[in-house]
């Protein structure tokens, strides 16, 4: 498949992308961008909600993941299917009794202002981060694979990408994003089903030969019960899994802005277990694709893609669907999965961080109508800057695999949240809020320096994902010693 098919690919689907946009975001409110008026049908955004947390990431860096890890990832993606429940049945109550528009609202009423701000800035952080990892991933595709034939530097690469975003996503926000999403999980899921078929059909195997193949055993071992040192214990990677959940799922304004916009809890409950469900099935899929590009490259000689000097698995798969001669119909298969992939995640990514910066920051339902609308739309533009600045300095500093570093960066930003709502929620204490922000940066700081310790200074145990809950643990403990009694607050 050549650049210029695969610009003029983009094109068209953004072009879908901007018809859906116009119908959806034809009132241009602030209720609709920010719940959609509360009348999303649940099955729909339990739809969509496989594209937005399966992401560009899923799509091209777990299956590059497999051969450095083989299927231990599975082990971390059912850590996920328990916290899943965990937010059905847990937070998602809290939200709608509040009738919350950002959840860190919560964290006011409980707490109090200092609370607030601080629930909402490290879900900024942590939300900035997240986006900027997805988007840099397909922007290095598509620089790869696209821009760099026309002589595009990658910074234009990002400005473009951001630009299509913000484009159809001004007007409707969170109403457009659950339509859209919809729309991407099909691309994408369709896409690793067919390419896991056309890649069997070329290595000559029905998919139950593929399963039953002795290659096959090269790569999916899922349990590791061996090593309580390793990182990838089953134990560190189900309970790190679950937190991650937990926190990059029901603490995070992202995700629960989709499900605020369903028409009741019991809705918002059906959406989140139907989704969990499908989820850990569309992410097994995503392994076996892995393992099929690996046995592939091998049979036929096949490179991990250089990317400045240093072998990229996560360019594996774009390698061999747009260059290995497969044909025209698993590439243009690729890019819409690609494409549907990375951009389902980071509208609502875009969105949300509108929508939190706007109600937590900026008070905005203080404002008159006209103020506010202003307000929002200069806070989108603001929000897609900074996501263009931090995915471009990403590319000098980012070396790791990017679903990897994307979980360790959540060990450090959302520990804070955990420790504030898991406080807040298991406790009757009220707390000197003044000092909170003081708690949470402390908690960062001690994470940041046991991450960063080498494992011989530890007996040989390797940290991993369990510093998400440890980090939250540390915050518990910190506003436990800044308790104080209710009557005095």
């Amino acid at each position: 498949m050549t650049a210029l098919q695969i610009l003029l690919l983009i094109g068209a689907y953004f072009i879908l992308l901007l018809f859906i946009s116009y119908f959806t975001g034809k009132n241009d409110s602030n209720a609709d961008f920010f719940k959609a008026g509360k009348q999303s049908p649940w099955y729909l955004v339990a739809f969509g909600m496989i594209g937005a947390s399966l992401s560009g990431v899923t799509f091209i860096s777990v299956p590059g993941w497999v051969e450095a890890s083989q299927f231990s990832y599975l082990q971390v993606v059912l850590g996920y299917l328990f916290g899943y429940f965990v937010v059905a049945f847990l937070l998602l109550p809290i939200y709608y009794r509040l009738n919350l528009t950002s959840i860190y609202e919560y964290l006011k009423e409980r707490f109090g202002p200092v609370s607030h701000k601080t629930g909402a800035f490290f879900f900024f952080i942590s939300r900035v981060l997240g986006a900027a990892f997805r988007l840099f991933l397909v922007a290095i595709v598509l620089q790869q694979f696209v821009f760099d034939d026309f002589g595009i530097p990658f910074e234009i690469t990002v400005i473009i990408s951001i630009l299509l975003i913000w484009v159809y996503t001004n007007k409707g926000g969170i109403k457009t994003i659950v339509w859209t999403d919809t729309l991407q999980t099909t691309f994408m899921v369709l896409a690793v089903i067919l390419s896991i078929v056309f890649i069997n059909r070329e290595l000559g195997w029905t998919f139950e030969e593929f399963i039953a193949s002795p290659e096959l055993k090269n790569y999916n071992k899922f349990l590791f019960t061996e090593d309580i040192l390793a990182r990838n214990h089953f134990l560190k990677s189900f309970v790190g899994g679950m937190f991650v959940t937990i926190c990059m799922t029901g603490l995070d304004q992202d995700m629960m802005q989709k499900n605020l916009t369903c028409k009741n809890l019991k809705d918002a409950q059906k959406n989140m277990i139907s989704f969990s469900i499908v989820l850990v099935g569309v992410t097994f899929l995503f392994m076996l694709l892995g393992a099929l590009l690996f046995i592939y490259a091998d049979r036929n000689a096949i490179a991990v893609p250089l990317m400045d000097g240093t072998p990229k698995t996560d360019l594996l798969f774009p390698e061999i669907a747009l260059n290995s001669g497969l044909g025209l119909t698993l590439s243009i298969t690729f890019m819409l999965g690609l494409i549907a992939a990375a951009y389902s995640s980071a509208d609502s990514a875009l969105t949300s961080l509108t929508t939190s910066f706007c109600i937590d920051f900026l008070n905005l339902e203080n404002k008159t109508d006209a103020q506010q609308k202003r307000i929002r739309k200069q806070t989108h533009i603001w929000m897609s800057i900074a996501l263009v600045v931090v995915i471009i300095t990403f590319k000098y500093i980012l070396s790791s695999n990017v679903i990897d570093s994307l979980l360790t960066v959540a060990g450090y930003t959302y520990g804070p949240l955990l420790g504030l709502f898991a406080f807040g929620i298991f406790t009757k204490h009220a707390i000197k809020d003044r000092y909170v922000w003081v708690v949470a940066v402390v908690a960062v700081v001690i994470i940041t320096i046991l991450g960063n310790i080498e494992p011989e200074y530890l007996g040989g145990y390797v940290l991993g994902y369990e510093l998400l809950p440890l980090n939250g643990i540390l915050t518990f403990f910190g506003l436990w010693l800044i308790r104080r009694r209710r009557s005095n607050s």
